[in-house]
């Protein structure tokens, strides 16, 4: 008998981990027991994928308008994820008037117009906007239900034989679940889901062909129980069935993973972002997980990816197909680029033309024609996304789907059926496409969900991006000062930020900053020594491994040397210039590399200084390197044209924040221009007083801090200034002796 009614134990699991705490769960009413249901559910990918899948409770609540006590569905909202969903993210209906919409229902043809019905039957003032999956919970006849999207359940509801194997699975675990052909997501399949548990009195749960699973319970404890034990039992039928078929699926295996594709992916991934941002930048993500190399390096990979995926979950993101790359893995990288370019061709060929054939005058105009997947063996997968979270969600949203197709074909037994049971309607009959047991959504069907005006009014719901969304920038010397300043603001203003400096302790300390600011997943932190091309090949490699690529490189690493008696070495001399001027030209050339590589437009700015130009006695080394460097900035300009704009800025003398400026150098410098100071003063006590007696020097009077640096750098590197190259901009505060002449 079926375990999931258990509510006072811990459930026995082969697979999943029952995460339920009464204790925990006790306190709460509710709502709160949907949210705690909502988040154990999501918190595991084998139970739902990221934003997929809803919950719902029915809740007897006050009316706020007589005080009378009605039933209210709380659901999730349009958007949400079921694994951060908070309270507030619910949305809420009067059940009553939802249940009433039935009655003004007309038909499939017209089932979109009733979205337009949900604000009305809103409880309370609840901002949140009802999914289009709302009257699938609300017309169950059951108090909590779980819509998921489990990658063992998918795989029944994407197999041939599915609603065969669906019994045989009930016979062996003593179950009742029961089958529902495809439907895409909405009030008409609202409408076949109550039908058939009217049919069926004392199922446990709906399989949706080619979509997902359907639990409930009396309880909330019930429901999860519910859910998860069905979960854990359809994963042990899936499993037994791919250890008996092994190393068969997919057609065994035909190329062997390479040894160095973690090298060559790194090599690649500059080259294949270039293609697939043509139209807008993507962040990337690779991955080389075991059941992605077993995938792309199998005989069939090519045919079943070409099929598609099968869940409306998976190919919003995905898209319809991923892009499979043809390449033999011992051909090299130059064959391999060849490769990708012919096959991305092919791809933007194929998917205009699958909009041209499906649109309708209706229809939002063509989105980009490049994949968001692309699959090469021996090497692995790469997704790609408008941000980092973005791009992993793609990859683990197709791993989602390369579980279903190993798990469907693994259940082939004999013969295609003539119409597979996922085909609700003699329309689709001939639609639905197979291959080795697994049944894709017919293209007809993909593009109804791809483009459904439901799906553009979320996107349209998101937030705009920012100016430096899908941008990758990689600042040097990030750790202190100027650097700081820039990685900050870069991060604000929406990009991945890469914090590069020698000192990796002051690296990390920024890093958790802008985690703060843009989340976890948009910056890393990478050790750099700009003297060293192996250094920054390392620092390189690091971006590009992480994002993909790079469009925005900042340096602001530099030296000034000094001694107690205000004599510098030559080893201090030889030291300065290589810092300062061979650095910045070993930095720019190798990481024009990746640049070139990309073929997209880029953003280089240096750090200069008003010393370049003003003559003064004691800081000869500093003052002849940023002049050299000055002079360098418009020679990389010439050298990375058209596409890479090099610029710099040319600050005074910034005090606050920089590592230059160590207390003993702060103080030797209010002596030299006697500047009186206590020696109990603080170093930022000292390093203010200094920049006061600087800016006192200048037009404006301001002293010059790190963040206008930023700002100016920032200009620079950013979409304001497409015709500006070689060019420095003085951030000095209106010092006259910098004035060129």
């Amino acid at each position: 008998m079926p375990v999931a009614v258990e509510t006072k134990r811990r459930l026995k699991l082969q697979h999943l981990e029952d995460l339920w705490d009464n204790t925990l769960a006790a306190a709460m009413d509710e709502p709160e027991l949907l949210r705690y249901r909502s988040n154990l559910l999501g918190s595991d990918l084998r139970i739902t994928n990221f934003a997929g899948g809803n919950t719902s409770s029915k809740v007897q609540m006050a009316d706020p308008l007589n005080g009378q006590s009605t039933e209210v569905l709380w659901v999730k909202g349009s958007g949400g994820d079921l694994g951060s969903i908070r309270r507030a993210g619910f949305a809420t209906l009067y059940l009553d008037k939802l249940l009433a919409l039935e009655k003004l229902y007309q038909g499939a043809d017209r089932e979109d117009e009733m979205v337009e019905f949900y604000p009305l039957c809103t409880f309370g003032i609840n901002p949140v906007a009802a999914s289009i999956d709302t009257p699938l919970h609300g017309f169950l006849p059951f108090r909590h239900v779980d819509h998921l999207h489990p990658d063992c359940a998918i795989a029944v509801a994407a197999a041939a034989n599915g609603l065969e194997k669906m019994a045989e699975f009930n016979r062996a675990y003593g179950r009742k679940l029961i089958w529902v052909p495809w439907q895409r997501p909405g009030f008409e399949l609202a409408m076949m889901l109550k039908s058939a548990v009217e049919k069926a009195p004392g199922c446990d749960g709906i399989v949706l062909g080619g979509h997902g699973l359907f639990t409930w319970g009396d309880t909330q404890r019930e429901c999860y129980a519910n859910t998860i034990s069905i979960i854990d039992e359809l994963t042990s039928f899936i499993e037994q069935h791919q250890q008996e078929k092994a190393s068969t699926i997919f057609g065994g295996q035909r190329h062997a993973a390479l040894p160095n594709r973690k090298d060559i992916a790194i090599e690649v991934l500059p080259f294949l972002r270039g293609r697939v941002s043509q139209q807008k930048r993507l962040i990337a993500n690779y991955s080389d997980l075991p059941e992605v190399l077993e995938f792309v390096n199998s005989r069939d990979a090519e045919k079943f990816a070409y099929l598609g995926t099968s869940c409306p979950d998976h190919f919003i993101r995905t898209k319809i197909r991923p892009m499979f790359v043809p390449w033999a893995p011992a051909s090299g990288i130059d064959e391999l680029q060849k490769a990708i370019d012919a096959r991305i061709a092919v791809y933007r060929t194929e998917y205009a033309e699958y909009y041209r054939r499906h649109a309708e005058p209706s229809s939002p105009a063509m989105r980009d024609a490049n994949p968001t997947v692309v699959l090469v063996p021996g090497v692995g997968m790469f997704s790609f996304g408008k941000s980092k979270p973005e791009a992993r969600i793609t990859g683990e949203l197709y791993v989602n789907a390369i579980h279903v197709m190993k798990g469907a074909a693994a259940l082939e037994e004999g013969s295609t059926p003539q119409v597979v049971p996922q085909c609700g309607s003699e329309a689709l009959a001939q639609a639905f496409q197979v291959y080795g047991n697994y049944v894709a959504l017919p293209p007809s069907e993909a593009y109804r969900i791809e483009y459904w005006q439901l799906e553009e009014a979320k996107i349209r719901r998101q937030p705009p991006e920012k100016e430096l969304s899908r941008q990758i920038a990689l600042i040097v010397g990030a750790g202190s000062g100027i650097g700081r300043e820039v990685a900050l603001l870069a991060a604000e203003r929406g990009a991945h930020v890469i914090v590069a400096d020698r000192d990796h302790e002051s690296a990390a300390r920024v890093v958790d900053e802008i985690r703060a600011i843009s989340g976890k997943e948009s910056v890393i932190s990478s050790p750099v020594d700009i003297r060293s091309r192996q250094s920054i090949r390392e620092a390189l490699h690091r971006t590009i491994a992480e994002f993909g690529g790079v469009d925005i490189l900042v340096n602001t690493a530099a030296l000034f040397p000094s001694s107690p008696s205000g004599v510098i070495s030559d080893q201090q001399w030889a030291l300065t210039l290589e810092v300062n001027v061979t650095g910045n030209y070993l930095l720019v050339e190798e990481i024009s590399k990746a640049l070139r590589e990309q073929g997209l437009t880029a953003s280089i700015v240096l750090t200069s200084s008003a010393n370049a130009v003003v003559s003064k006695r004691g800081s000869e080394a500093y003052d002849v390197s940023k002049a050299a460097l000055s002079h360098l900035i418009r020679e990389l300009a010439v050298s990375q044209s058209p596409h890479v704009r090099v610029n710099g800025i040319s600050p005074a003398t910034v005090v606050k924040g920089s590592t230059m400026f160590p207390r003993d150098r702060v103080i030797a410098s209010l002596k030299k221009y006697s500047i009186p100071f206590e020696d109990t003063m603080t170093d930022d006590e000292l390093r203010d007083r200094l920049a006061g007696f600087y800016a006192e020097r200048t037009l404006t009077h301001r002293p010059i801090d790190p963040r206008i640096c930023a700002e100016a750098i920032l200009f620079l590197a950013g979409p304001k200034s497409p015709c500006t190259t070689g060019h420095l901009i003085p951030v000095d505060g209106g010092l006259v002796d910098a004035f060129l002449r």
